[in-house]
């Protein structure tokens, strides 16, 4: 696949070294539009929008550095590279201008492989930062997976110690994570806190014990890893909203 011609806009009043400038990038593999001043520039991009601008920096009408302050006020024009060349060889109008924010300043005579070659590391660079940038299309995708396997994560840890009391500074040393930060996850996906998502997690299992035939009340107590019945009876009667002992004869036949 041909990558497109990248679009130059170039400000120089200077008719014989715009001309050759223009010849140059037209050559490089450039679409170049030329303007002669700040203020024809400023009309033009406008509407346009261009990949890079090379501008003069003393001109009639609009000079460089005013053409460059006006148009940095707009986010269009935030991450277009903006190069100066000049014949001004004061070093303090140099660094004013790279102070402004310009990403280049090239003095006149220059040779053209200079101009070229600083054009395209910059392009190379802002193409780079794009690409880092560019939102994942599989982005909700992998946010939802990485959602499910949290739980999936918290789940398959409070299995293994059903039986314990759990140790909530541990499970979040488990999972890599701060305890509030835990909290803060859980809450997000199952509005619950994570100390009733754990005990929760405890009685939905103890109602699976219950479905497949467990009558024996202190054994749910300490499958579950409840610190004692009363807490338990307690909880369950919270959660299911009967008691334990009216719930097991519910489903009794």
């Amino acid at each position: 696949m041909v990558e497109a011609k990248k679009n130059i806009v170039l400000i120089e009043d200077n008719l014989a070294l715009g001309d050759s400038i223009m010849d140059l990038l037209t050559v490089s593999n450039f679409d170049v539009k030329w303007l002669k001043n700040g203020y024809d520039a400023l009309l033009y991009l406008n509407g346009n929008s261009p990949d890079i601008i090379i501008s003069d920096l003393m001109m009639p009408v609009m000079g460089g550095d005013e053409l460059f302050l006006k148009i940095r006020k707009s986010s269009k024009f935030n991450t277009i590279p903006f190069i100066i060349i000049t014949a001004n060889i004061d070093e303090q109008t140099k660094f004013k201008q790279l102070e402004n924010g310009v990403n280049d300043y090239i003095m006149k005579p220059f040779k053209t492989r200079e101009l070229i070659l600083k054009i395209n590391n910059i392009l190379h660079l802002k193409r780079q930062i794009e690409e880092e940038n560019k939102p994942n299309p599989f982005s909700k995708v992998v946010i939802k997976l990485s959602e499910r396997d949290f739980l999936l994560s918290v789940n398959a840890i409070l299995s293994k110690n059903i039986k314990k009391t759990i140790d909530i500074e541990e499970l979040a040393f488990q999972l890599h994570v701060s305890r509030s930060t835990l909290d803060k996850k859980i809450r997000k996906r199952t509005k619950k806190n994570i100390s009733q998502y754990i005990r929760e997690f405890k009685l939905d299992y103890a109602l699976k014990l219950i479905f497949l035939g467990e009558r024996n009340m202190q054994f749910l107590v300490d499958e579950t890893g409840f610190n004692s019945l009363s807490y338990f009876s307690t909880s369950f009667k919270k959660y299911v909203g009967m008691t334990l002992r009216d719930y097991v004869k519910s489903t009794q036949i």
